[in-house]
Parts: structure tokens; sequence; C-alpha cells
């Protein structure tokens, strides 16, 4: 079977388990290739079908999301190791990054703070988009941080992020020109598809009842991260606008807001 002809195979498989058929058997096959996926798309398609192909789809039917099985997840301008113990770093995400470079424009924020860094993401973005920033990143789990660390080195940023263990805000003394946080907001509770429910950590997706109990926590946090000029730059789930911005406001922050490209609200931008 050739590729073009194993991909479509796959696709129709997949259909009923994924949202993303085609764009999943794709990415699996450039895998298996071991190339990129547009040079699969460009030149490969005759190509014989490598062995462990079908092993790879047989995961993702199972539910096991593809970046878990690729071991990598594209962000912003980075490319991210990615794995159990780490949420999956999703589109919608960007729209923090996209938020502070219009607040910063070229000039950018000398020193960052991630909270709840995970594979290191937002941090390893921002560090990527402007190269005279310095960073933390801060994480209650020690399998997070380690794969946050490999991420930096392997993308030559280890010298300007550094990880550490904690709860939040815990212990953080200094002042920061951007915060970035992407915490947990899903009510307990919540429908979630497979691959998310089954797969990625629980602590990085369920926020108590409501789902706002990491923004009550951090609210009366935030004033004192921020720098003079600083600003913090907090995801929010679709529909969570007016509750989380309340919080924020209660704790003395001006607060503004930016949509994803589906045009949900999906950040809130913060200053003290």
């Amino acid at each position: 079977m050739k590729v073009r002809e194993a991909i479509a195979a796959a696709a129709a498989r997949l259909a009923a388990d994924s949202d993303t058929p085609r764009l999943d058997a794709e990415l699996l096959m450039a895998a298996a290739l071991g190339i990129e996926r547009g040079e699969m798309l460009l030149s490969a398609r005759e190509r014989e079908v490598p062995e462990d192909f079908d092993a790879l789809v047989a995961r993702r039917a199972a539910g096991e999301p593809v970046a878990y099985i690729t071991g990598r997840r594209a962000f912003w301008t980075i490319d991210l190791a990615v794995g159990p113990g780490v949420l999956v770093p999703r589109p919608d995400t960007e729209t923090l990054i996209e938020a502070a470079a219009s607040h910063f424009g070229t000039g950018g924020p000398r020193t960052i703070l991630d909270l709840g860094t995970g594979s290191g993401a937002l941090l390893l973005a921002a560090l990527d988009q402007w190269p005279e920033a310095n960073g933390l990143g801060i994480d209650i789990s020690p399998e997070a941080l380690e794969i946050a660390r490999a991420n930096a080195r392997r993308l030559g940023l280890s010298d300007r992020a550094r990880f550490r263990l904690g709860d939040w805000d815990e212990d953080v003394d200094a002042r920061f020109d951007l915060l970035l946080c992407n915490p947990p907001y899903v009510e307990e509770g919540a429908a979630l598809p497979r691959d998310v429910a089954e797969w990625e950590p629980r602590g990085a997706l369920f926020a108590g009842p409501d789902g706002l109990a990491a923004y009550r926590r951090l609210a009366p946090a935030v004033g004192r991260l921020l720098s003079e000029r600083g600003i913090a730059c907090f995801e929010i789930g679709a529909g969570q606008e007016q509750a989380v911005a309340a919080l924020f406001a209660e704790a003395g922050l001006s607060v503004s807001s930016r949509r994803d490209l589906a045009g949900h609200v999906r950040c809130l931008i913060l200053h003290a």
C-alpha cells in the first residue's frame, strides 16, 4: 500500500474518534516516515508505508492524543516535546503571546514569569519572541518540569529560562514585566473529549465545581508580581469572561481581553 492510500484508510478508521481524522493520519504518517508533514505531502505520497504506521493509528483509535504518540507539538514559533504528564499545548493558548506582543511590540518584556508552566510552552515561546528577555517557569509537577527543562535545552534557551518546583506564586518575591498563566479552568464533572479526559493530567484541567478555583487563588497575588510597566495574560475558558474578570477587578486590577481565532474571549490582560 502506498502512503496516500494508507492515509485515506487511516482517516476513515479515525473518523469516529477524532474531529480531525485526516490531519491525525497525516501527522502519524509523517512521524512514521521520520519527516515533516509538509515534506510528506509534497514528495512522499507514493512511498511504501512504514511497518509501524498501523500501530500508531491503533494508538490514536484507542484515544491517545496525537501529540503524545508523536512526542511533539508545534506552538507559536517553536516545536515542543510533549508527553503524558503535561497538557498538550493548543492554538488557543497562543492568544496570550499575541496579546503580550500587541502590548509590548518589538521592545518586549525583560522579565517573564510563567505560572503552571507545564511543557514550558508559554515561557519558551515568549523567550523565542523576545531574545533579550529572561524568565522563570513554575510548576507543581516534577514530571512537567523535567519536560520543560528538556525543551529549553533543545531550543537553546536554557541560559535564559529557569524552572522551579512550586505551588503557583508561593515564595516568588520578584516582580516581572510579563506574567503568563494558563491555569486549570474546567468544572469538575464536565464532559471532555476522550483524548483529553483519559490522557491529559487532571491537575492541569479541573479547578473545582465552577472551574474558578485557580483564579480565586491567584487574583490577590497578581498585583505584587508585576513590575511598574508589567502586565499579566491569563487564559480563560469560553464563557468565563465576566466571572473571572470580576475576581481580578476585586483584587484591584484593570482588566481587558483578547479573542482567539474562533472569536471566543480567551485571554484576560491585567494591569496593576
